[in-house]
């Protein structure tokens, strides 16, 4: 069930979980394991997600599951890097005065740029040329289908 909704709008676990692919108890335990994902909660325990949640999951789904990140390894980055740096502008400031301290302002930090392992100069090199590989065998399976 796709719903049109404005993207200031809130969404129930279901609409999140649909729009990212994964099932709604991962939600759930992501909420475990990463504070800065805090949906508000109706009564009965209904979770609403404000834009700011959704866009935390879904950099949490791409570094877990497209960067193949543990999940220590994404709470290091948030706690190394801080979760306002990595997503820029697109939080609100208020969202995470509590939960953070007080940032010095940075430039936007894309999610390529962060070192999250050290990587000899071999080593990278090795890894530049693979994904060059991957991305021309992208575009060969694009062309052919």
């Amino acid at each position: 069930m796709v719903v049109n909704k404005s993207k200031a709008a809130f969404r129930t676990i279901a609409e999140v979980a649909e729009d990212l692919g994964v099932a709604t108890h991962v939600l759930r335990f992501w909420e475990t394991k990463f504070p800065q994902i805090k949906p508000m909660k109706a009564g009965g325990g209904r979770r609403y997600y404000r834009p700011d949640d959704v866009e935390i999951v879904r950099l949490i789904k791409e570094l877990l599951y497209d960067r193949r990140l543990t999940i220590e390894g994404v709470q290091k980055l948030f706690k190394d890097k801080g979760i306002k740096s990595i997503l820029g502008g697109e939080i609100q400031k208020d969202f995470f005065e509590i939960s953070e301290p007080e940032e010095t302002p940075s430039t936007n930090v894309e999610i390529k740029e962060i070192e999250v392992c050290r990587l000899s100069e071999k080593q990278r090199k090795l890894l530049q040329e693979a994904k060059g590989e991957l991305q021309q065998i992208m575009e060969e399976l694009k062309q052919t289908y």
